[in-house]
């Protein structure tokens, strides 16, 4: 069973595989903000922890997709979720989610960030309180490895168009890169931790892939 391990203080970092996509996802835990991001829950013994470190009370999702467990979180603690108003309609209305724009103050002192290309509620979470950036999507990496796109066949229905909204997702990224922050949070692939922003910042300005 893989607990959740603190990366910095104050941060938790667990993987678990996810039931749908069969590939292992990330997800975080400010603790001391009570603040959860794109929770996919470590089994079995994942709201036992969460309970004694917390419990848990709002959920941040960097897109609509990474709902993930957020049913089970609010059955058990009554957490508040919070999605991009774009990409509500994708939610169970029985989470009663809240939404947010583009420069938003959310809870833990989290502020939102537009990413869009991939899809309108494509987000960034800024996360002051412990100087990282949590991603969706549009950037991922497998395990350690560097900074990629997931594959054409999943990022675009059309193949000549993946160029495009590659460009445009790293024009996206470099605006995120003006921000201050060390740790970049996947939301597919491990965290990068210290230089997650000179890692980001470089891989934006790089050549499109395959070109």
């Amino acid at each position: 069973m893989a607990l959740p391990k603190q990366i910095v203080r104050g941060l938790f970092h667990w993987t678990a595989l996810h039931p749908e996509i069969r590939v292992r996802v990330s997800s975080y835990y400010l603790a001391r903000e009570r603040v959860l991001i794109d929770p996919l829950l470590p089994s079995p013994g994942g709201l036992k922890w969460l309970e004694r470190h917390g419990p848990p009370e709002h959920i941040l999702l960097t897109n609509r997709l990474h709902f993930r467990h957020s049913a089970k979180l609010v059955a058990a603690f009554g957490c508040t979720v919070w999605c991009h108003r774009s990409g509500l309609y994708e939610l169970d209305p029985e989470l009663k989610a809240r939404p947010f724009a583009a420069g938003d103050a959310l809870p833990g002192g989290a502020r939102a960030f537009e990413v869009g290309v991939l899809c309108p509620d494509e987000s960034a979470l800024l996360l002051p309180s412990v100087r990282a950036v949590a991603v969706a999507d549009g950037v991922i990496r497998d395990g350690n490895g560097p900074l990629t796109f997931v594959s054409d066949e999943y990022l675009v229905d059309v193949p000549s168009q993946a160029e495009p909204v590659k460009r445009g997702l790293k024009a996206a990224y470099r605006r995120l890169a003006e921000e201050e922050f060390e740790h970049l949070l996947m939301a597919h692939g491990n965290p990068w931790l210290r230089d997650g922003w000179a890692t980001l910042r470089a891989w934006a300005k790089g050549k499109i892939e395959g070109r």
